[in-house]
């Protein structure tokens, strides 16, 4: 077979499930009379029918513009780019509640298009969410959110195969890595520490940077998560007492992308660019509106940012996972932090898994045709393999 199918339908694709709600999550029609509207486009060949079904999902992104679902289209794949309600909206995102949609496509997949085979696939952030949804799937251990909110898991279908690619361990763990520990005073981010700003020429400590700098700093990091952990925690309190007549706030957070690593290329090496991360250069991207954790709700802080309280971990969720595991890490990868791919594909309890690693490619095959092709053809053999898909 080809490794190019040129005649692929793209299929827009509309749920809609009941969920009862007392709260208003989000702007528009994503939640309104007791459902949940979910939106998703789907690709596949015009004249190649499979039973086998790719799902690519993201907690708050979408991703039926990014080069590697269209690239698995391409090469003749049926592949499922699901958004979640908090479609390009992460302030109040539940990542126990994006379990819930992710299942409705699973089911939709099966029940209604009638795939015999579904691949639970996680590409960037949709990495840790996708292997708390096989987890959960396989072994189910949640029951609450962690502001201790009920939440009904029990109806999750599991995949039949699971592939992790350029993915980092959780939303969470990136955000402690990433976070800005200068900043001195949350409501006024100008006021900062000069000796733990990256960005400022006065920082005595320049990369490459010494180890014992290092653990200061990544120190000061985890105690400024956990300080707006703490923050979160109370004002939840407060409104749980009833006081304010609230059910929910959202907080703002600044400066949340300054991980030593995109400046200093010894930390954890591999191929990635210098002074440079994946939205851009680190000192523009660390203040910009579109850095992680910006804006967040009190729940979604603890759900999806809180190191201590997310139950959305891949490394913890990876031993419940028992199907056969593909893990693909990319060599450039200026998103993902080197060491994670390895370290979640070690703590997989699948006994047949693969780990493979494309040279040269970035977080998002930029312009790498051939690093994306390589990454693909890699899908296809691992498929084929295991007889979940036939030529």
């Amino acid at each position: 077979m080809a490794d190019v199918v040129p005649d692929n339908i793209t299929e827009w694709v509309s749920i809609s499930y009941a969920e009862p709600s007392s709260m208003r999550e989000v702007y528009g029609y994503a939640g309104t009379e007791g459902r949940i509207n979910l939106e998703g486009i789907r690709f596949r060949p015009r004249d190649l029918p499979s039973r086998t079904l790719l799902i690519f999902m993201h907690p708050a992104s979408t991703l039926q513009l990014l080069p590697v679902p269209r690239a698995m289209a391409a090469a003749g794949l049926h592949v499922l780019c699901a958004g979640s309600r908090y479609a390009r909206n992460d302030t109040p995102l539940i990542m126990e509640k994006v379990l819930l949609d992710y299942g409705a496509y699973v089911r939709h997949a099966r029940e209604v298009w009638g795939y015999e085979k579904i691949v639970i696939t996680g590409w960037s952030g949709g990495g840790s969410l996708s292997a708390f949804y096989q987890a959960q799937a396989e072994k189910l251990s949640v029951t609450q959110t962690p502001a201790g909110d009920a939440i009904d898991l029990s109806g999750l279908i599991p995949g039949d195969a699971f592939i992790w690619q350029a993915a980092h361990l959780s939303r969470a763990d990136v955000l402690a890595d990433f976070i800005d520990p200068s900043v001195l005073d949350e409501n006024d981010p100008t006021l900062r520490d000069p000796e733990l700003d990256l960005y400022d020429a006065r920082n005595p400590n320049q990369p490459p940077y010494h180890r014992d700098y290092l653990q200061r700093f990544r120190a000061a990091q985890l105690a400024r998560v956990r300080r707006r952990t703490a923050v979160v925690k109370a004002l939840l309190q407060d409104l749980r007492s009833g006081r304010t007549g609230e059910v929910e706030r959202a907080i703002l957070t600044h400066r949340t992308l300054a991980d030593p690593r995109w400046l200093d290329p010894t930390i954890d090496p591999n191929d990635r660019r210098p002074a440079w991360c994946f939205l851009g250069e680190p000192k523009a991207s660390n203040s910009s509106p579109a850095g992680i954790a910006r804006f967040s709700t009190l729940r979604a802080w603890l759900s999806q940012w809180s190191l201590d309280d997310t139950q959305a971990r891949a490394l913890h969720n990876a031993p419940s996972i028992t199907v056969p595991l593909l893990a693909i890490e990319n060599s450039a990868d200026d998103a993902v932090p080197q060491p994670h791919t390895g370290m979640f594909f070690a703590a997989a309890g699948s006994a047949d898994k693969q780990l493979v690693r494309i040279g040269g490619a970035d977080h998002y095959y930029a312009e790498q045709p051939d690093e994306l092709g390589q990454a693909v053809r890699s899908v296809r053999r691992w498929l084929l393999a295991r007889n979940l898909l036939a030529e």
